[in-house]
C-alpha cells in the first residue's frame, strides 16, 4: 500500500485559506504563525503538481483544480473531525451504542423529541428501537436484551423501575357510525352487534387460543392501522387519546358515549436492565430527555 503524499493537516489549512479569504486570517484561525500556513500550501501543491490557490483582488480563492480537488476532500476532513469527536466521547465514557424497548403506545410527540435532543447530546451514539405490544412485554422480560424499557410493567427488582406516565384510551367510532344512533350510554347488548377493534401482537393473532372478545372483532398488530380501521367504520375501538387528538378536533372520530367507562389508563413504566445500567451516564442522559418530553408534551 502506498502512503498518501499529502496530509490531512494540509488540506485542512487549504479549507480554512478559502473560507478565511487570505492566508493572515487563515493563521489567526488555526493559531498559527503565516509562514507556517504559507509552508503548508505550498508543499500541497508541491506534491499534487497543481496549482491549487490564486490570489484574486486581496482574497485567496481556489483554481478549477483545487475546487475540485477540495470538494473531494471536505467530506474525509469532516469524517476525521466526526472520529475524534467520537473518541472524546468514549473516553469521557459515551455509549456507542444503547437500546430501548417501548410500548408502542408511548406517546410519539415525546419518545421523537427526546431522540432528537438526545442526539444532539450524544451524536455518536447509536439508539436502537424496538416497538412491542402490551402482551409482548412479558416476553421482552425475559430476554433481557435491551438497556431500557418503557413497558407497562415494571422491573422484578422496582428499584430499577419507576413510573413515567399513565397513557390514556378512549372508546371512539368514525363519525356517522350507527352506535352514535343509540341513546347514551351505549349498552352492552349495541356494542355486541358491531366489530371490536383491538390490538395484539402477530404470534397473538395468529393463534387459536387468544381470547374472543364477542362475536366479531377485528384484531391489528400497529395502533395506526387499528385507528384508520376504526375512522373507516370498521368497527369501534379503544385507543391512545393522544394519538387520534387531531381527528376528534376534525371530526373524523367521535367520542363513544359509554357513562362512567369512557376512559382507561394504562401506567407505562421506566425500568433499567439491571442495577449497573441505571448508574450509566450515558442512559441516564437519554432518560432525562425522554421525562422532559413527557412534561413538554402534557
Amino acid at each position: 500500500m502506498e502512503m498518501p503524499l499529502t496530509t490531512l493537516e494540509q488540506w485542512v489549512v487549504l479549507q480554512t485559506v478559502v473560507s478565511e479569504g487570505s492566508y493572515a486570517q487563515a493563521a489567526k484561525r488555526l493559531f498559527r504563525s503565516q509562514s507556517s500556513v504559507s509552508y503548508a500550501l505550498t508543499s500541497l501543491q508541491e506534491r499534487l503538481g497543481l496549482p491549487l490557490l490564486q490570489i484574486v483582488g486581496r482574497r485567496a480563492e481556489l483554481t478549477e483544480q483545487g475546487r475540485a480537488l477540495l470538494s473531494q476532500a471536505q467530506p474525509l476532513i469532516a469524517a476525521f473531525i466526526q472520529l475524534e469527536t467520537r473518541a472524546h466521547g468514549l473516553r469521557g465514557g459515551a455509549r456507542t451504542q444503547l437500546s430501548l424497548v417501548v410500548d408502542t403506545v408511548f406517546p410519539k410527540n415525546a419518545l421523537f423529541p427526546a431522540l432528537k435532543a438526545f442526539q444532539q447530546i450524544y451524536p455518536d451514539t447509536q439508539v436502537q428501537i424496538t416497538e412491542i405490544l402490551r402482551n409482548e412485554t412479558a416476553r421482552q422480560w425475559q430476554q433481557h436484551d435491551a438497556d431500557l424499557y418503557i413497558t407497562t410493567l415494571p422491573a422484578d427488582n422496582t428499584f430499577n423501575s419507576r413510573w413515567l406516565v399513565d397513557v390514556e384510551f378512549v372508546p371512539v367510532v368514525a363519525k356517522n357510525h350507527p352506535l352514535l344512533r343509540c341513546s347514551a350510554p351505549v349498552s352492552h347488548t349495541a356494542l355486541a352487534s358491531y366489530p371490536l377493534i383491538t390490538l395484539v401482537d402477530r404470534d397473538s393473532q395468529r393463534s387459536d387460543k387468544r381470547k374472543t372478545y364477542q362475536a366479531a372483532s377485528w384484531s391489528f398488530t400497529t395502533v395506526e392501522a387499528a385507528i384508520e380501521a376504526v375512522t373507516h367504520g370498521v368497527g369501534y375501538g379503544w385507543v391512545p387519546l393522544h394519538s387520534i387528538a387531531g381527528r376528534l378536533q376534525r371530526g373524523e372520530l367521535v367520542h363513544l358515549p359509554l357513562g362512567e367507562s369512557a376512559m382507561r389508563k394504562t401506567a407505562l413504566y421506566l425500568s433499567f436492565n439491571s442495577e449497573e445500567h441505571r448508574f450509566d451516564t450515558t442512559l441516564n442522559a437519554f432518560v432525562a430527555e425522554i421525562e422532559r418530553c413527557i412534561d413538554a408534551a402534557r
